[in-house]
């Protein structure tokens, strides 16, 4: 099935902001943050622009891994609402405009999930088929360990039945054999469930790993591609504008394979571009625009109804993983110097602005940048105002932290003390938060709206293609969008560049400002302020916005 209606593509130019339901809002007063809270706060989605809420897993969970390790796929976690306030969160978003979206963690279960308590019973039990079972653990590449410094192995022994089971994350962490016909029908049962009350898609948790061959002897091990593919179509049959949005952290050659467009059929909608982040940041580290603007130069174009997703971080570590290892001291000494402020030597548990010392130049440079970026921006809550990282919690938990409303007793997130420890400091809630940014026209929330605001009034950006210009000075990113030009200097400097347009008797119009440059010989002289920022529009000067 081919989309062709802009109505239905409406992923090509969303604005998505990710939450954690846990950390978002209490409504009811337990320190935890829960659907009610979440409804409570939607209008300030809403006041900024998002058009799409990514919420991050809300199932019932023994939650050693954030929810990552699922008990139940049909449910809410008790601690966070019932099925009745997620329809009510539903009901909110919807009235508003705001489709919604969930994490889709179906690579592996919690090992506390019915499926598996039956699987490890009996080698003969019902479910025992549905996780990958071996009587030596093996192969056990320790190169394919996720979590090397949690995890040693990808085999845990099960003592009751003698045999090892596979899990590519952590050892309570198992993985669903997904060449199990069983298995793959259950997981498109459980997409239609969700979507039945709601839901416009889904992220797609560890996309590579979620179908890949671990036993060299399974005949029945799918094309991870017609896997996809078929769940698109599922997908599709029940509401042709779903949409997928997949982690796929791969170089680009091997993450195109993902996006589809073959005769099996459209697969992953949207996927993160990863390698564009990582460059962005060693771009931030030099300053010096060179490795993003190679990475921009070398990345493909995605099938015509599939989108990149960019992003100045997420909810795990801020993986560097695709840089060299020279590549990643580099940033590591900028913005990570210390080795609490690092995960292993893979990523960095830090959020934007602290690793920019909280220079706000920088700071809306680069959310100017997320925004002009070619594809679809994602942001993370709390990155509209600016919040830190609480390095006293550990791991990639360090940027999960409550929600900062107010300036008041714990941040507006909860009338008591929170379970999870508010930020403090420089960027803690009597620095940095909602309530205080909405009334300064000058704060970076204030920002951000404007940003949204922008982009949605250039649709070039989402639709049209792009091409990276040469400006004369390496530290300024300039990009066109078809009739749209933006310029972002990475250096703490003043400098002028000079545009090769090609377009006479026309001018660039500053959209953030009354200022119009002249094209004069096919050309355009702009100047640029330290860690400035600038976007315009090729105009006609009697046209000219």
């Amino acid at each position: 099935m081919r989309l062709t209606q802009t109505s239905e593509l409406w992923w090509k130019n969303a604005i998505v902001y990710c939450l954690d339901i846990e950390t978002f809002a209490d409504g009811n007063g337990d320190g935890i943050g829960d659907f009610r809270g979440a409804i409570q706060h939607i209008d300030h989605l809403d006041r900024m622009g998002v058009t799409c809420i990514w919420l991050m897993p809300f199932f019932p969970t023994p939650d050693r891994d954030d929810g990552y390790d699922i008990v139940d796929f049909y449910s809410v976690d008790p601690r966070l609402g019932t099925l009745g306030d997620f329809v009510e969160f539903m009901r909110v978003a919807r009235d508003r405009g705001i489709r919604v979206i969930a994490d889709l963690v179906v690579n592996h279960t919690s090992d506390q999930h019915p499926w598996f308590k039956d699987a490890r019973s009996s080698k003969k039990s019902k479910h025992r088929d549905w996780y990958i079972w071996s009587d030596k653990p093996e192969p056990d590449d320790p190169k394919g360990v996720v979590f090397p410094d949690q995890e040693n192995s990808l085999w845990q022994l099960d003592k009751k039945t003698g045999q090892y089971y596979f899990h590519r994350f952590y050892k309570f962490q198992p993985d669903l054999n997904t060449s199990n016909p069983e298995v793959r029908d259950e997981i498109a049962r459980i997409l239609g469930f969700w979507m039945e009350l709601g839901l416009s898609g889904f992220r797609v948790d560890a996309v590579p790993f979620l179908v890949e061959r671990v036993l060299e002897k399974d005949d029945s091990f799918p094309d991870p591609h017609l896997f996809f593919a078929d769940l698109r179509a599922f997908m599709n049959r029940r509401d042709g504008t779903a949409m997928l949005l997949g982690e796929v952290n791969l170089p680009y050659k091997d993450l195109m394979a993902y996006f589809g467009d073959t005769p099996l059929g459209n697969e992953i909608t949207m996927c993160f571009d990863f390698i564009g982040m990582q460059r962005m940041y060693l771009s931030l580290a030099r300053e010096d625009a060179t490795p993003l603007a190679q990475a921009l130069r070398e990345r493909p174009l995605p099938p015509k109804d599939s989108q990149w997703a960019s992003f100045v971080r997420n909810h795990d570590e801020l993986t560097l993983d695709k840089l060299t290892k020279k590549e990643r001291e580099e940033v590591f000494a900028a913005f990570a110097p210390d080795e609490d402020m690092r995960i292993f030597d893979r990523g960095i548990r830090r959020r934007l602005p602290p690793m920019l010392d909280g220079d706000p130049r920088r700071i809306r440079m680069v959310y100017s940048l997320l925004f002009a970026l070619p594809g679809t921006p994602v942001m993370f809550y709390g990155e509209e105002i600016g919040m830190g990282e609480n390095l006293a919690i550990e791991g990639r938990l360090s940027v999960r932290t409550p929600m900062q409303w107010t300036a008041g007793k714990h941040a507006g997130f909860s009338d008591v003390e929170p379970a999870i420890p508010v930020t403090g400091g420089a960027f803690g809630p009597s620095e940095v938060n909602v309530s205080a940014q909405r009334r300064d026209p000058e704060s970076l929330l204030s920002w951000i709206g404007r940003l949204v605001e922008q982009y949605r009034e250039a649709p070039e950006l989402a639709w049209g293609s792009y091409e990276v210009l040469d400006g004369g000075d390496d530290s300024v990113l300039v990009l066109r969008n078809e009739g749209i030009v933006t310029l972002h200097n990475f250096a703490g400097r003043t400098t002028k560049v000079t545009l090769d347009l090609d377009e006479d008797g026309k001018v660039l119009a500053d959209l953030f400002s009354d200022d119009v440059v002249e094209i004069k010989g096919g050309e355009a002289e702009i100047d640029v302020d330290d860690y400035g920022c600038r976007w315009f529009r090729l105009s006609d000067p009697e046209t000219a916005p």
